[in-house]
């Protein structure tokens, strides 16, 4: 039933924080939730660990990620795309 191009793939937009790791980056995404008692925009943020086959990325980059297959225990997402 289920259609290989009917799937829905998550991609987000972040920065590099780290590089250091062979093959991997971690990239901080942010956004902004409204806090639920005062109404206050605030920023909240995630890291996630992303695939680099080519080891391209560097430290401050705008990357885009998307998800996949766990590759490793704490890696299910790769590189899409470097945005600047």
């Amino acid at each position: 039933m289920s259609d290989e191009s009917s799937k829905i793939i998550r991609t987000v937009r972040g920065e590099v924080t780290s590089n250091k790791m062979d093959k991997t980056i971690t990239v901080v995404v942010e956004r902004k939730v409204t806090h639920p008692l005062y109404g206050k925009v605030v920023r909240r943020s995630t890291k996630y660990h992303a695939h680099d086959e080519a080891n391209e990325c560097k430290i401050g980059d705008t990357v885009t990620i998307e998800q996949c297959r766990p590759i490793s225990k704490s890696k299910s997402w790769k590189l899409l795309k470097i945005e600047g």
